[in-house]
Parts: structure tokens; sequence; C-alpha cells
């Protein structure tokens, strides 16, 4: 972003708990940037709201049953009004849009995303889903349209910090921290009859309620893991979990002379928001700071993958590749939606995805329809493996 020049931001999401932060930063920096879109699948409320305050060239309400409320709202405003899902594959595609924070949630992000690359518009990724379904065809597309694939996550904007000068240098190893979440220290025994309330309490972050129970379960992580692979180009062999309850430490990048680097601060998503909105410059805040008198001490330990199965299932679905990280994904997302309905308990959610990966037939070299038809089949047999149609 060259100095004084306005950044036009399209936010897929923007009521959500990313797109929330992201309009903090924008609010509070209207001098370097501007909101061109705004999207929310059903908060029709939040979203008028969010509208008239920042007054984008159009919004995209989702839900067609909305649309007519957000229309008589926004439409003496001269705000554009658009709804259903392919209006999302449309907007990201506006001249005016110099960039996209992807901030759904799920595989939802995926098509919008690919059509925002080939619009050549520069990507603040948030959704890491995108690129646990279709890391190869993401990272080939952005290469093609030379677009820039900016990691929100912190963990990523951790490492992609970490590398900041450091291009030119082989990685030896990417440490993923985890927080270990509401369940850390419990055995398999202490977690049958959990429910959503507990699952929901995390100690360190608050996210929306799907990120939340993935990081209970660890899958949040495993997800990261996959997501590490395809934007930092390393295998997995390179990439390592150390769970780390106080959430300071970020993530580390190891050097091949041995050399760890490591990006710190207290847990609030809008600093690495900040960072990739404001990329390559680094611009003032008024976040709150990290005083190392208030902590005694930072510990690290290895997490339980016999317990939490989903992030042993996230490897395995990564050395696999193929579609196999894309049926992961999919059987997840059915697996925690049905679990915050409490139709099934904590730990069946990966007994419902390992089964998935099992009979959703594999392939090694797919293509966007290969990934759609694999999402589809492995939330069908999700489904049927929960008893629902």
């Amino acid at each position: 972003m060259r100095q004084g020049q306005q950044r036009n931001i399209a936010i897929l999401g923007s009521t959500g708990s990313i797109g929330t932060q992201a309009l903090d930063v924008v609010r509070k920096n209207p001098e370097l940037f501007a909101i061109e879109i705004l999207t929310a699948q059903y908060n029709d409320e939040l979203l008028v709201a969010q509208a008239i305050e920042f007054k984008p060239n159009a919004v995209v309400i989702v839900d067609e049953s909305k649309y007519k409320k957000v229309f008589d709202a926004l439409n003496p405003l001269d705000i554009k009004v658009y709804t259903g899902a392919s209006a999302l594959n449309s907007v990201v595609q506006m001249e005016s849009i110099d960039m996209v924070l992807t901030a759904l949630v799920g595989y939802a992000g995926l098509i919008p995303t690919i059509k925002a690359i080939e619009a050549g518009k520069h990507i603040a990724l948030a959704n890491k889903e995108t690129l646990v379904v279709a890391g190869q065809l993401i990272t080939d597309l952005c290469r093609q349209y030379k677009v820039d694939l900016l990691p929100v996550d912190s963990e990523h904007s951790a490492i992609f910090q970490c590398l900041a000068g450091e291009w030119h240098n082989p990685i030896e190893k990417l440490i993923l921290t985890a927080s270990g979440g509401p369940f850390r220290g419990k055995l398999r025994s202490d977690l049958m009859n959990v429910g959503p309330k507990e699952a929901l309490k995390h100690p360190n972050w608050s996210m929306g309620s799907k990120i939340t129970i993935d990081s209970a379960s660890l899958m949040n992580k495993g997800l990261e893991v996959i997501e590490a692979k395809w934007l930092f180009d390393v295998t997995i062999d390179q990439i390592e979990v150390v769970v780390h309850p106080q959430s300071i430490i970020h993530s580390l990048v190891q050097f091949t002379d041995g050399s760890i680097k490591a990006q710190m601060g207290l847990p609030d998503m809008k600093l690495p928001i900040q960072y990739a909105l404001a990329y390559p410059n680094r611009i003032p805040s008024d976040f709150p700071r990290f005083d190392f008198s208030q902590y005694g001490s930072l510990t690290f330990e290895k997490p339980d993958l016999e317990t939490f199965r989903n992030l042993g299932l996230a490897f395995e679905a990564m050395k696999k590749g193929g579609n196999a990280p894309c049926v992961l994904n999919s059987a997840n997302e059915v697996a925690v939606e049905q679990f915050l309905k409490e139709k099934i308990g904590f730990m069946e959610m990966s007994e419902i995805i390992e089964a998935c990966m099992a009979k959703v037939p594999y392939i090694a070299k797919p293509v966007l329809d290969d990934y759609i038809s694999s999402d589809e089949e492995a939330r069908r047999i999700a489904k049927e493996l929960v008893g629902i149609s």
C-alpha cells in the first residue's frame, strides 16, 4: 500500500467475528481503508447497520428471504443490494475493489475466493477451509494471476511476519502453537458426555461457534496445519504443533541454522487483520500491549493425539493429499453442526470424520469439479452416519 493511498476493501462475512473486528480496524483508519463491499449470510440487521455507517458501494445478503428488508433500508442511500450465494461470486470481481477479506465460515468461502483471484484481487484470507479444500488449485491460481495471498489466522500471520526479510532462507520447521482449548489435559473418558456449552468456553479467544468447537477438538489446529503447508510451501515433516496455553507466542519458524524466530503478542485478532489489510506497512494501533511482568512463565507441551483424534486425522489427510483434506473438512462441518444441535456427542465427531475419509472415493489429482463432488459426497455420508437425510 503506497503512502497516502486509500485501499478499497470487500469483506465477505462482515457480520461475523473476523468481519466485525476488521471493521473496527477500518473505523480507526479511515484515511487508509474504505469499504467497497459488505456481505452477510443471515444477519440482515447488523449488515444494514454496518452499511449505513461505512457506506459501501454494495452489499450482499445471501439469505434471499431477507433481501426486501435490506433493500428497503439501503436503497434510499444509493447502496446496491444483491442476494443469493451466486451474488458473492459476482461482487468480488468489481473493478473498484483492491483487496478481498474472505471471512466466510467453512467451504462456502472457496468459490468466491477463486472468483476474486481470477479478477486479480489481492486476498486477505481468514477462511482457512479454502486452502484445506483446494490448496493446490488456489496457490496455482494466485501464481497465475499474480495475486497476494495474505494470511489472517493469527498463527499463519505470525509465521508470515517471522519470514519477513527471510524469504531467501530455507525453512527447517514451522511450529504452530495451540492453546489446547477448554479441554486441555482432559482424557477421552472425561469428554464422553461434554456438550456444546462446555466446548464453547474457550480460555483465550473470542470466536464464532464453529471455530470455537474446532478449537476444542483440535480440528482447528489440524486445518491450520494443512493451510500452512500451502501458504508456505513446506512438507508434512516440516510442520509441528505445540500446545502453548497462554497464547502469547502465536507461532514460530526454525531455520536451517537452528535459529528460531517467534511472533508474540496478546491474543487479539485485530492485530493480524490489520497487518494483512495494511501489508506491507505496519500502521499504529491502540491495541493492548503485552507486559512481560504479568506472565511468570510461558509453557509448552505436546498435543494429545489419542484424546484429540481430529489433529491426527488432519495430518493423515495432508499426508494422503488429493481430495482427502476436502473430505476431512466437509465431514467436520457436518459433525460440528450436529454436535452444536446436540444430535451427536463430542467424541463422535472424530468417528464420523474418519468414516467419511474411508468411504469417499480417493482422487489423487482433483480439479474444481472433483472438490465440489467430494464435498457433496462427504456431506451425504456424514449425514447418513448421523441419521439425517
